[in-house]
């Protein structure tokens, strides 16, 4: 039997480590699952979905130059929604914040229907329902839009 690796994380070198995880516990609904201090300053911060922390998180690093994505480049982080309501619900925050650039919008499968919001620190993220992933994955499952 091969030893197969387990995506557990993705970090991010950020700007301002602390309006990251305001955006992130308040828009996403994450929770700081661990932290430590940083040794040139600031603080490493994991977050993680309340009870999958042992399972996933997002870490951040203090010290980033932030990002500055062009509107080619759909590298992004991705959340699934309940419903095509949350997603709008979502946008409409964004939208209010100034940081929507992906209006809501449906795609062709297993895209789905999503929008997408820029957090402080200038990374795409993604808000969709209808994928093959997550809250909505059943209902959409071998659909065509």
């Amino acid at each position: 039997m091969r030893d197969r690796p387990t995506l557990t994380h993705i970090a991010l070198h950020v700007r301002e480590v602390e309006a990251c995880i305001a955006f992130y516990r308040d828009v996403c609904g994450l929770v700081v699952a661990r932290e430590r201090p940083h040794p040139k300053g600031g603080r490493i911060v994991w977050l993680a979905e309340p009870g999958r922390e042992r399972a996933f998180v997002l870490v951040l690093l203090p010290g980033g130059a932030g990002r500055n994505q062009s509107a080619q480049d759909f590298s992004h982080l991705g959340f699934a929604l309940s419903s095509k309501a949350a997603v709008d619900a979502i946008a409409e925050r964004g939208r209010a914040a100034g940081v929507l650039v992906w209006p809501p919008r449906q795609d062709a499968y297993p895209a789905g229907y999503y929008c997408g919001l820029r957090d402080p620190d200038g990374t795409m993220v993604e808000f969709s329902y209808g994928q093959p992933l997550g809250p909505g994955a059943a209902e959409g499952e071998g659909r065509e839009g």
